[in-house]
Order: C-alpha cells, then structure tokens, then sequence
C-alpha cells in the first residue's frame, strides 16, 4: 500500500487521539516504528494491524474508523491532486473523473500498490454509480471519501451500496447520489 495512506493513518490519529495514543497504537499493532514515505510502498497487512489497532483505541469498528479516516484525508487529497481536478467540477465530477485522472496520476507514478480501479458512470444529473473492485475491500474508505468530496464542495450525498465484497459480492457498487446541491 501507498505511503500516503500510511501517512493519513497516522495523522488522522493523532487529530483523534493525540502523539502519545499513536506511539502506542503502533505497539499494539506490532509494527515497527518509522516514518513514513509518501514515494515508498508498506505491506498492506501493516495497515490492517494499525486500522485494527485504532479500531480497538477508539472503540469503533473497523469500517466506521476507515469511513472516518476516508473524510478526513479529503482536504490532503484535493491538494494534492489539484493539478489534475477541473476547478468547475463538483462532488459527482470528481468522483466520475477520478480514475482516469487522480488514480492513472497514482499508477503513473511508479507504486506497486497501487489505488483500487473504480469504474464510475453517470446514470443522472444528480447520480453516479460507482463501482469498487480491489482485494483490499476498503468500500468504507471509499464511502468516507464520497462523503468528505460533497462536504468539500458543501453538497449532501446519499451513499448506497446494493453490493458489497464484504457480503460475498464479487465487487462493491456505490450509488451517491446528490441531495443538496452545492449553493
């Protein structure tokens, strides 16, 4: 997995819990201690032993801790991807556009891990649905994500997810659909 989401972990953390909790997180988790590398690639079982080690700190289940994780790291996101995101899109654009422009950015970069391949359609002017496929089966993170875009862009979404791997499903279909326009 990408150093960034290593990174976002751990800062999302200490916003929660503060520098001392995440040292010990870190020990609970059994990883080592280091610093992260946004250029570099960690095991993802790392990132699973420090979600589940957060989960346990803050008395949240996994998918509630990557769905918050997935608001959180919004604003970082954006700004790093700024360069790629049409400044007249909203929640909806961007969640459509961001295969081919902030995850291909991602890959292009060299990782070895890289993003989950989303395959978006429009299916309305207020509607996108999204479908997630990747071993990982971070759907949660995806949906804090959706949900960090439209309070960026100050819209209200509605998720559904008719399909889930977490329910045996062979991918995750995200509908959001947009029930507050932004002003």
């Amino acid at each position: 997995m990408n150093g960034l989401v290593f990174i976002e972990i751990e800062k999302f953390a200490q916003s929660r819990l503060g520098d001392e909790a995440w040292r010990e997180i870190v020990r609970l988790a059994g990883v080592p201690s280091r610093i992260y590398f946004r250029i570099s690639d960690y095991a993802d079982e790392e990132a699973v032993a420090l979600l589940s080690a957060l989960s346990a700190r803050l008395k949240e289940p996994v998918a509630a801790v990557l769905e918050s994780l997935g608001e959180f790291i919004v604003p970082d996101l954006i700004m790093m991807s700024r360069y790629w995101i049409n400044p007249e899109w909203k929640t909806l654009d961007l969640i459509a556009n961001t295969e081919q422009t902030v995850h291909q950015m991602l890959r292009s970069e060299g990782s070895y891990n890289s993003p989950p391949r989303l395959q978006c359609r429009k299916s309305g002017p207020h509607e996108v649905i999204v479908r997630y496929d990747s071993p990982r089966k971070m759907c949660a993170l995806a949906k804090g994500i959706v949900s960090g875009l439209a309070k960026h862009y100050e819209e209200r979404v509605a998720i559904t997810e008719p399909t889930c791997m977490l329910r045996g499903d062979p991918a995750c279909e995200l509908i959001v659909k947009v029930t507050s326009p932004a002003p």
